[in-house]
């Protein structure tokens, strides 16, 4: 049984879930500008300071929506505890992967791995969920799989950091989709169970002389305290708006963020854009456009 019960609702677009929505997706897009100011700072303490400073964010929330009896609910569930530690070790997968590749300079790569997994998503749907592709789906996750080819003949090797993304991403979704109980509490438990190795790490780097919090300069403690903001409020302005929107509409949205993290990678960090991707992302770009429109044309139908 879940432990919240979405109201059943229209199945409408509504401009408040819009402006949350687009606001969550605006705020991801400029996240490369805060790793990179983080770039000088090993991932593996932004990652913790993510954590921790998550938590209280978190848990604001859950008190203000009134939501702390699910936690509690949640808690004393197994099945769901499992399930939230393994969700919770995917999205510090991704993050930490993300973290290491703005600072590595590989921005361009992000947004790769970020434009092609909602085309993961639908493959992942039709190998565990059965679900059946349409022609246009197959031709979009082709013409993906075709850019992917192309960067790996010209790297000599697989876009690691693009692929690691979407898989870890990917994944997520999936488990998060499965998982009975809903987005903010969810959110919360998982930086509740990364907290406790977080913490330990963080006083371990302090004690040791090695930590950013205390021993690196007032800007350092600032952008590491925000880390919490930064990261908290985003997922939950987003959780709250996709309650807001038509499935289609939060599809075409998504690429708003990796659209952002492209042009900022290419204008403004001058990352290179040879050949092989000048190649690459039209193509994946034109699996989004099939895919899109198949998507759109399928909620006309309904």
């Amino acid at each position: 049984m879940s432990v919240e019960a979405a109201p059943v609702r229209e199945n409408v677009d509504s401009a408040k879930g819009f402006a949350f929505a687009l606001a969550a997706y605006v705020l991801w897009g400029f996240l490369p500008f805060y790793m990179k100011a983080v770039a000088h700072i090993p991932p593996a303490e932004v990652i913790a300071h993510r954590v921790i400073w998550s938590l209280p964010v978190a848990g604001a929330v859950l008190i203000a929506l009134g939501r702390t009896n699910d936690v509690k609910m949640a808690l004393r569930t197994p099945r769901i505890m499992a399930m939230v530690m393994l969700t919770a070790a995917l999205i510090t997968a991704n993050w930490g992967i993300y973290v290491w590749a703005i600072g590595a300079g590989r921005t361009l790569d992000t947004a790769l791995g970020y434009f092609i997994n909602p085309l993961f998503s639908i493959l992942l749907g039709a190998l565990l969920l059965r679900e059946k592709l349409k022609t246009a789906q197959m031709v979009a996750i082709g013409l993906a799989a075709l850019g992917v080819v192309v960067l790996t003949v010209e790297a000599g090797s697989l876009p690691w950091v693009a692929l690691m993304l979407m898989l870890t991403w990917g994944f997520y979704a999936f488990f998060r989709k499965t998982l009975p109980i809903g987005p903010n509490q969810g959110f919360f438990l998982e930086v509740l169970i990364l907290s406790l190795p977080a913490l330990a790490y963080i006083v371990y780097l302090e004690a040791t002389g090695q930590g950013h919090l205390l021993h690196g300069t007032t800007q350092d403690t600032i952008l590491l305290v925000s880390a919490g903001l930064i990261t908290a409020v985003p997922l939950i302005i987003y959780a709250n708006g996709a309650k807001l929107l038509r499935l289609s509409t939060i599809g075409i949205m998504q690429y708003i963020a990796p659209t952002m993290i492209f042009l900022i990678a290419v204008f403004i960090f001058d990352e290179p854009f040879g050949t092989a991707k000048m190649v690459a992302f039209p193509l994946i770009w034109l699996a989004l456009v099939v895919y899109s429109m198949s998507m759109l044309a399928s909620a006309r139908k309904k």
